[in-house]
């Protein structure tokens, strides 16, 4: 059973990204408030839920939330300032677009760089442990997911349809053949041993 809150009587956001181990593609992240008394049955880290169940619950989310936002953030900067600092990023980018403003940051993980303002708490594999976070895990990666199958359209030998960017055999060997997209981190490591690929 998640957990509805960590602090009672406190405006808590949750807050996850999706995308941060992926070759090519923006790193997504959600900041979700859900109302102290959601409660869904179904509600779970994303990565134990089917693709269904993440995207039956995104609009159920959504409706119930006192506040919802997504942030992302690009290939291009991921090169420029790293995936950790762009994960802290784009849920940073995630947080300011929040209608509602929280008291308090439950982020998944064990690492943040601190939001301005708002105090925050570190839960290592939170969205297995807390509603909010768990709720953010889900906007996250179907946002992601949907935004990795439009650029499947135009890219369709990498298969993101199938592997959303993750470094797949059949990905790797696509980024040997036809070298990388316009969308591909170029500062990381592309193929399995160290080929040039330019």
């Amino acid at each position: 059973m998640l957990l509805p809150y960590m602090n009672s009587g406190v405006v808590e956001a949750g807050c996850d990204e999706a995308g941060r181990g992926c070759l090519a593609g923006a790193v997504y992240a959600a900041a979700v408030i859900l109302p102290p008394d959601f409660r869904n049955e179904l509600l779970n880290d994303s990565k134990q839920l089917s693709e269904k169940q993440r995207y039956a619950l995104r609009p159920l989310i959504e409706e119930a939330a006192l506040a919802w936002a997504v942030g992302v953030v690009t290939p291009q900067e991921i090169d420029r300032i790293n995936i950790l600092n762009a994960s802290f990023l784009a849920m940073h980018r995630a947080i300011e677009q929040l209608t509602v403003t929280p008291q308090h940051l439950l982020i998944d993980g064990n690492r943040f760089k601190p939001y301005p303002g708002i105090a925050h708490t570190c839960v290592v594999k939170g969205d297995g442990k807390y509603e909010a976070i768990a709720a953010a895990s889900i906007l996250a990666k179907t946002y992601r997911d949907d935004y990795m199958n439009e650029l499947h359209e135009k890219y369709p030998m990498y298969d993101w349809k199938s592997n959303k960017g993750y470094p797949t055999k059949a990905h790797r060997a696509a980024i040997a053949h036809y070298g990388p997209s316009p969308y591909h981190r170029l500062s990381f490591q592309l193929l399995e041993r160290q080929l040039s690929i330019f």
